[in-house]
């Protein structure tokens, strides 16, 4: 199917049998990242996850821009109205999490519920003081461009991760998807990454810019804002921000996780996120309820 921009995008049916829910994946990851989700996910809902522009297997923007966050946004429209249906809800990780609430945001009704887990959407200062990250060169976007771009085989990338942050973290099943549709076969049979090191890095960049907090006031449908518990990561100190900030927002620490906490722990976020999704209340005494705007 066809994004914004004519980007050719590629969307992944990861089955169950109900209502429609469109799955957006972290910078650098794939939409498949998600497959040891989906089978809790499968048992309310038709799990579909996308591989953003610039990762996994769909296409590049011809202008080479990743900086604008609303491009993501609209092809997660082009995304649903292409496999059409009724019902939908849409879960997001990290940049997947701020691009859902812009789309929603720009279409309203889209979606009936939303679940984010450590979505990145940047405050204003005001609202954050003292927590404001400093000006100056995006670090993630400085790491990015210093990833390790090709390894010998998908074996050699997968050994390398297994012993690095945050890859050695991650639940054997999701690194084992991430490095299998992660990469892309070379003519003299080593594998490069498939999200280029300066697409990525430019993803990075285009946060400090995004529109999306402006825009949080226009989602009126329920959204379910994650956490994990590492507040030294300033996207998870954002996070009850984000959920106050939104019409119907509510928010939920979860302990022991860190920003990768769909990755590290898929099936324990799986369930979290499908109570999320419906709509329901967290019984549990660790969500803190948030309703309404700040």
């Amino acid at each position: 199917m066809t994004g914004a921009g004519g980007v050719e995008l590629v969307v992944h049916h990861l089955g169950g049998d109900g209502p429609p829910v469109l799955l957006a994946h972290a910078t650098g990851f794939h939409g498949r990242c998600w497959a040891p989700l989906a089978p809790i996910l499968g048992r309310t809902y038709t799990v579909w996850a996308l591989d953003q522009r610039g990762h996994g297997a769909s296409g590049r923007p011809a202008d080479g821009r990743y900086d604008d966050w609303g491009r993501f946004a609209a092809d997660i429209l082009a995304v649903v109205d292409a496999i059409g249906g009724n019902g939908w809800r849409a879960a997001g990780h990290s940049l997947g999490g701020g691009v859902t609430l812009l789309a929603e945001a720009r279409r309203p009704g889209t979606f009936d519920t939303i679940c984010c887990y450590e979505p990145v959407v940047m405050p204003p200062p005001e609202i954050l003081g003292a927590q404001t990250p400093g000006r100056g060169p995006n670090p993630l976007a400085q790491l990015a461009r210093k990833r390790r771009p090709c390894f010998a085989s998908r074996a050699a990338a997968r050994e390398n991760y297994r012993s690095k942050p945050p890859f050695a973290g991650f639940a054997p099943a999701v690194l084992d998807a991430y490095v299998e549709y992660g990469f892309v076969d070379q003519p003299d049979g080593s594998v490069a990454l498939a999200c280029a090191r300066e697409d990525e890095a430019a993803v990075f960049e285009g946060a400090a810019i995004s529109p999306t907090w402006a825009e949080l006031p226009s989602v009126r449908v329920p959204v379910a804002v994650l956490s994990g518990s590492d507040l030294t990561d300033p996207v998870a100190r954002f996070a009850p921000h984000i959920a106050r900030h939104l019409p119907r927002g509510g928010f939920r620490r979860l302990d022991g996780l860190d920003h990768f906490g769909p990755m590290t722990a898929p099936e324990a976020v799986a369930e979290v996120m499908a109570v999320g999704l419906a709509g329901g209340p967290h019984p549990e005494p660790s969500t803190m309820a948030v309703t309404g705007p700040e």
